[in-house]
């Protein structure tokens, strides 16, 4: 699948332009004169200036047979296709299940359905979702410090 450069470069103007915004309304630093805007307002500037110029490429790519949009191949691939949809119906259940089920229980289901979709074993599928998600949750619960949910592990949380 491709898209003309004008499109990727209109998506990341609009991103740029609200991160300016954002950035705009952080609280000054009393005695500081580079506050906590400064650093994603000058990355959103360098984005503003590199989304323009591929906005300019695109348009001119346009006018000499460049599509606005290609369709891939495997768009015409009913299993190709299926698979693309496991993988965002699988990022949706995380945001929807995550806080009730918790990070390990969400984790483990996520990881086996979409190796299951993705022709894995179910010996194999099995093994790697679970240490899979409890290598992850180690990681980011110990090791970063990030507050993972743990929803009905809750009253077992180590």
């Amino acid at each position: 699948m491709k898209f003309n450069d004008a499109v990727f470069g209109a998506v990341f103007l609009v991103l740029a332009i609200a991160v300016l915004i954002t950035a705009r309304s952080f609280p000054a630093i009393p005695g500081q004169q580079i506050g906590p805007g400064a650093f994603p307002t000058v990355v959103a500037s360098i984005m503003a200036v590199c989304a323009l110029l591929l906005i300019v490429r695109g348009v001119r790519g346009a006018g000499s047979r460049q599509r606005w949009f290609e369709a891939g191949d495997w768009l015409s691939s009913p299993r190709h296709v299926l698979r693309f949809a496991a993988v965002v119906a699988a990022l949706l259940f995380y945001l929807a299940a995550a806080q009730t089920l918790g990070f390990v229980i969400t984790g483990i289901l996520l990881m086996t359905g979409l190796l299951r979709a993705f022709g894995v074993r179910w010996i194999v599928t099995l093994g790697t979702a679970v240490a899979a998600t409890l290598l992850i949750h180690s990681i980011f619960y110990k090791m970063l410090k990030v507050p993972l949910p743990w929803g009905l592990l809750q009253g077992v949380a180590w």
